[in-house]
């Protein structure tokens, strides 16, 4: 390795997801175009050197085998479908745990945490993955401290990161510890993305955040809280709708969804506050007022609690369309 370069070795496998890979080696390649000193040295490494089939159905050359690296100034291991199989597959898992001992960063893409997870690296973490595979993480790995909310979560030399493009958002933060903000910026602007998302923003699944549920009752309860976001959605209202007692809609609740009937209609108000904030031009007091809170600044206040960033700051990160 020269030594005017910083080696990210990003770890590849059957299954991999395109987009993941290409997120970061396209935003450091052109880190290194707008002048990034030291420069990075981009390797793409699998266990066999083969060509990695990805998620996509198309191939990509590896350029070096695992076990031929000597050194990783970074290591970022891809997410994807084969994210189980890889975890599976002690030499990957070996591999991947001898580079991050000589490392200074260690990162995964989305589901590439559970390749980190396997790796013990994350034992005692908190860490994040896509919010669809946060539960099934969690579920397989109990030391880790699974958190599916961020867009991505560094704890100490280990970082991880949401879905797909969230590692572009990682990806910026590093160029930005690297090479200071004004080069992250140039970077975000020449990819036409976001100047900058922090990593405590939480990943806007609106509507999807959680499975919906099989149970009857609590699928009318939530159809009728999303439609209605403004109305009376107190327990007795809600329970009073769905034809069942208060006792038994909590009950319901707690069984199918792992949450009060309370906090539920919390969350939903607060993930259509969001999508109005992104997708449309109404004021914070007309968001707080079409979503069932009493005031902007009561709106402003559960909307930080949860996802870590004030409505108006979620405004200026995102890409608006007309409503």
């Amino acid at each position: 390795m020269r030594m005017d370069s910083h080696r990210v070795v990003v770890v590849g496998y059957d299954n991999a997801e395109l987009v993941d890979i290409a997120c970061v080696t396209s935003a450091l390649a052109l880190a290194n175009r707008l002048g990034a000193d030291p420069r990075y040295e981009l390797v793409f490494a699998n266990v066999s050197g083969d060509p990695v089939r990805c998620e996509t159905g198309l191939s990509l050359a590896a350029q070096a085998r695992l076990d031929a690296i000597r050194h990783a100034d970074t290591v970022i291991v891809s997410g994807g479908d084969g994210h189980r199989a890889a975890a599976r597959d002690a030499e990957l898992v070996r591999q991947v745990r001898r580079l991050a001992a000589g490392a200074n960063r260690v990162a995964s893409v989305c589901t590439g945490a559970t390749v980190l997870a396997a790796a013990r690296l994350l034992d005692g973490k908190r860490a994040t993955t896509h919010w669809l595979y946060a539960a099934e993480l969690e579920r397989s790995y109990p030391r880790v401290r699974v958190d599916p909310a961020p867009i991505f979560v560094r704890d100490g030399a280990v970082a991880t990161s949401g879905g797909v493009t969230a590692s572009l958002d990682l990806t910026l933060a590093f160029i930005e510890e690297d090479h200071g903000a004004e080069l992250a910026r140039w970077v975000a602007m020449g990819m036409v993305t976001y100047l900058q998302r922090p990593g405590n923003q939480a990943q806007m699944s609106v509507f999807t955040s959680a499975p919906r549920p099989d149970h009857a009752t609590l699928r009318l309860v939530i159809d009728h809280v999303v439609a209605h976001p403004d109305a009376d959605l107190s327990v007795p209202a809600i329970a009073a709708h769905a034809g069942v007692s208060a006792r038994q809609l909590t009950r319901l609740f707690r069984e199918h969804a792992g949450e009060t009937p309370a906090s539920a209609v919390r969350r939903m108000r607060l993930e259509i506050a969001a999508r109005l904030a992104a997708t449309t031009d109404l004021s914070l007091s007309q968001i707080a007022h079409r979503c069932g809170f009493r005031s902007a600044e009561t709106l402003r206040q559960a909307f930080a609690a949860r996802f870590g960033v004030s409505p108006r700051r979620f405004r200026s990160t995102q890409v608006r369309s007309p409503s």
